[in-house]
C-alpha cells in the first residue's frame, strides 16, 4: 500500500549550492538522503511505532524555513523543513498482484513496483509444483499448468522483513483461496 506521509527534518544545504533556489537544493538533498530509504513508521496519534517497515518511494513537497544556522566548523546551512513523501508501506496479509519478473528453481519473484517480493516454491500451489528449466517456468503437476515470466499473480503478504543495505524483504504466499495466476 502507498502512504503519503508528512515528515519535519532539518536540511543541510552545502556552500557549494548556496548560489541556486533554496527550494530546489533542499528538494535535491532530502530526495538523496531519504528516496529509496526504509523506515519504521510511527503512528501520528499514538507515537507507537508501526511493525511493518516502509520505504521512502520520492519526496513530493516540501516547506522550508528561509532563514538557516551556520554550525561552527561547516560551511553549510541547516534549516528546519517540513515534506510530505510517498511511501511503500506493505502490511502483513495485504493482498497484491504483480508481474512474475524471474523464475528461479526456489520460486518467483514478482513486481511489486518499488521492490519485489518473493514466492518459495513451497507456496505456489496447493499441489507439487517443479521447475522446468528448459521452459525457464514453475509447473504445476496436478493442473498441468505453468506460470511463466510475465505472468500476473495475486498473492498475500505473509513476511515483512528489513534486509540490510538492500531494503526490504517481501515474503508472499498464492496457496489460499483467491490467489494465483491472473487470468
Amino acid at each position: 500500500m502507498y502512504n503519503v506521509i508528512k515528515v519535519r527534518d532539518v536540511v543541510r544545504i552545502p556552500p557549494s549550492k548556496f548560489g541556486r533556489p533554496l527550494e530546489e537544493v533542499a528538494l535535491e538533498e532530502l530526495r538523496e538522503q531519504y528516496e529509496g530509504s526504509v523506515v519504521i513508521l510511527k503512528n501520528p496519534s499514538t507515537g507507537e511505532e508501526k511493525k511493518e517497515p516502509s520505504i521512502i518511494v520520492t519526496i513530493l513537497g516540501l516547506n522550508i524555513e528561509p532563514s538557516g544556522k551556520i554550525i561552527p566548523g561547516d560551511g553549510a546551512t541547516y534549516h528546519n523543513v517540513e515534506f510530505e513523501a510517498l511511501v511503500f508501506h506493505p502490511f502483513l496479509k495485504e493482498v497484491v498482484e504483480g508481474d512474475v519478473v524471474t523464475v528461479t528453481k526456489n520460486g518467483l519473484y514478482i513486481d511489486l513496483g518499488v521492490l519485489d517480493g518473493f514466492i518459495y516454491i513451497n507456496q505456489v500451489a496447493d499441489e507439487k509444483v517443479t521447475y522446468d528449466p528448459g521452459r525457464g517456468a514453475l509447473f504445476l503437476e496436478e493442473s498441468k499448468k505453468y506460470v511463466d515470466k510475465g505472468d500476473v499473480v495475486r498473492a498475500r503478504i505473509f513476511n515483512i522483513a528489513p534486509m540490510p543495505g538492500k531494503g526490504l524483504r517481501v515474503h508472499m504466499t498464492m496457496r489460499q483461496p483467491g490467489m494465483g495466476k491472473v487470468g
